[in-house]
């Protein structure tokens, strides 16, 4: 966003327009048009404003250089900016548990050299499949010049976040090890690198940064801090300070966010009665607290958190950093349990403010909120993952909502929005269709409602 004043005025204005539609029943609040309305797709996978266009650059089952298949389930991305005007795409795979017989993605055999390049090649019968895949893309060409493996034997990798080192956080959204027909423990985070030679990495889980149901990662460029969110009704918002900024690996402090009452607060208003009600635009001064059990044997980190005061969030998931804030969604928040858009704004070393940006309770407006990016020019670009039609939605600075795209070929969600390192192109995948895509379009022509 184009700062913290503006920010705020912003998303005040957003809440007035809401509340006042939701009062008098009036229409959708996303009324704004900054590109004009969508146009159907003769080709019935995206429907775009006039001027823009896509290309599949991707898709399930597709050749890789390393012998196998484009897995399925295309998840959370980043791009990254490489040599020569490429691009590369880290991309997650949010693939389960599998028989051994039905194993998709490459495959452990006698003597291979990179067996251990494989975190769990699974138990007798069972094996997890997750992971990420690893594109180079050339925008003057538009073509893929490679894809690989760049991490397996991971699970349910669903979202994650880029590093400003030039790296990818990939989320295991799991709780899960031996007791499952596992070999090794899964809940934790894997950094994998954005190489334009890729292959798979040795993988390494960074424990200290947290066991439990990861969602995003997003990283403060400014201290090097780590923001987490944690996919649970009854959620947490982390952070990992690493003891040496940039070097993962080597430890950290794991925390959660609490606010100024000392007892649990619950964000996700449910209640509309509750006396901890949050509303739209409503700053609220916030602490951190440590949690010394950072890799528990049982999925409970986040009852540590809560023992602590720490506050709940309805299903935190998408996780960018913009411009001194950190915007996250909480997917099944707010009275209508259609999503909410959180910011927080670090103020001090130990200390924040947490902002409810927005609560729309109108599935006309946005609809169960999940990965999100900040554009470069400021608009926040938001995926939305609910029953029936699924839509990106774009947040102006001005504090209007928008439709970008409607996804047409089974309402599957969307995921992994980012943009390329010059903001031309918005990068997004459609998961359950096994599709990514590239949009292009006049994104400087934005016409004022």
């Amino acid at each position: 966003m184009k700062g913290a004043g503006s920010a705020a005025l912003a998303f005040g204005g957003l809440a007035s327009r809401l509340a006042h539609a939701q009062e008098d029943g009036g229409p959708a609040a996303d009324v704004l048009e900054p590109y004009g309305p969508l146009i159907p797709d003769p080709y019935g996978a995206l429907d775009l404003p006039e001027g823009f266009f896509y290309t599949v650059l991707s898709q399930t089952g597709d050749p890789m250089d390393d012998g196998n298949a484009v897995p399925a389930r295309p998840d959370g991305m980043a791009a990254f900016p490489a040599t020569r005007g490429r691009i590369v795409l880290v991309r997650n795979q949010e693939l389960e548990i599998v028989p051994h017989e039905e194993t998709a993605g490459r495959r452990q055999r006698a003597g291979d050299p990179l067996a251990d390049r494989i975190y769990d090649p699974g138990g007798r019968s069972r094996r997890p499949v997750g992971g990420t895949t690893t594109l180079v893309y050339d925008p003057a060409s538009g073509r893929i010049e490679t894809q690989a493996m760049s991490l397996a034997g991971t699970l349910r990798n669903c979202a994650g976040g880029p590093t400003p080192w030039g790296t990818w956080l990939s989320c295991e959204e799991a709780f899960a090890g031996p007791g499952d027909g596992l070999r090794k423990p899964h809940g934790y985070v894997f950094e994998v690198p954005a190489s334009v030679t890729p292959s798979l990495v040795r993988p390494v889980p960074l424990t200290a940064m947290g066991r439990f149901r990861h969602e995003a990662a997003a990283v403060d460029p400014r201290d090097g801090a780590v923001y987490m969110t944690e996919d649970r009704p009854d959620g947490l918002f982390y952070r990992y300070l690493p003891d040496e900024p940039g070097l993962l690996s080597r430890g950290g402090r794991l925390q959660a966010l609490a606010l100024d009452d000392l007892t649990p607060t619950d964000t996700r208003n449910w209640d509309p009665a509750a006396l901890d009600t949050v509303g739209v635009g409503q700053d609220s001064p916030a602490r951190w607290v440590d949690l010394d059990d950072p890799d528990p044997r049982e999925d409970d980190l986040r009852y540590q958190g809560q023992a602590l005061g720490a506050a709940l969030f309805a299903r935190g998931e998408g996780l960018w950093y913009g411009d001194g804030s950190l915007y996250f969604a909480a997917t099944s928040g707010g009275r209508g349990k259609l999503g909410q858009i959180w910011r927080y704004t670090p103020t001090g070393p130990a200390t924040g403010t947490l902002t409810l940006f927005a609560e729309p309770n109108d599935r006309r407006s946005m609809a169960n909120c999940d990965n999100l990016t900040v554009a470069p020019w400021g608009h926040l670009m938001v995926c939305e993952d609910t029953d029936g039609d699924n839509h990106l939605r774009g947040i102006t600075p001005e504090g209007g909502l928008y439709t970008l795209a409607r996804n047409r070929r089974s309402g599957a969600e969307f995921a992994g929005a980012c943009f390329s390192p010059g903001g031309r192109i918005l990068f997004v995948n459609s998961l359950d269709n096994g599709l990514t895509f590239a949009i292009r379009g006049p994104w400087h022509r934005i016409r004022r409602a």
